[in-house]
This record gives structure tokens, sequence and C-alpha cells, in this order.
């Protein structure tokens, strides 16, 4: 197994950087984050998915949507990345 074949180890801190992750992955991936964000009771997440063509970030909006456990998301404030990040309320409900 190479290091490039080798899973990526995300630690759940709120914090998801896409840099390093492939396009095609993205729907796995964020809802596998956004459950184990909720596993730790944290209920604020930050994506990090970069400025660029914006395509990255539509893709997490859409995701963002159909999650069930979203509330609401918003591009993150200069602080946090501003249009290279997107911020999102997590909800408690129906989390087993």
């Amino acid at each position: 197994m190479t290091q490039q074949d080798e899973p990526h180890k995300v630690p759940i801190n709120g914090v998801l950087d896409l840099h390093t992750f492939a396009p095609s992955d993205l729907s796995t991936l964020i809802d596998e984050f956004i459950y184990a964000c909720l596993k730790e009771s944290i209920t604020e997440i930050r994506i990090i998915h970069g400025k660029g063509t914006g395509a990255l970030r539509r893709s997490v909006h859409s995701l963002l949507e159909r999650n069930p456990h979203v509330k609401g998301y918003r591009l993150a404030g200069e602080s946090g990345g501003g249009w290279g990040a997107t911020e999102a309320e997590l909800s408690f409900d129906e989390v087993s």
C-alpha cells in the first residue's frame, strides 16, 4: 500500500480542510464528518473548501442542504477563512 492509498485520518475538532481530499470523496466524507462531530458534541463546524472557481463550495453547500443534521450554514467570516470556508450549525436530531 502506497502512502497515497492510505486512508486520511481526520481529527474531529469541528474543522474539515478539503484540500487533501478528492472531490469524489466529498459526499461520504462530509456526512461522516458531521456524524463524528455530533458524536463528540460538536455542533458548530467549519469546512474549508478554498476560494478557487466556487465549484467545490457549491458542492459542499449542496451536501449540507441535504443532510438532516444541518440546521443552517453560511460563508465564514474573514477570521474564519471568508468565502473560502463554510460554517454550519448542527442539530442532534435523529443521531444514534
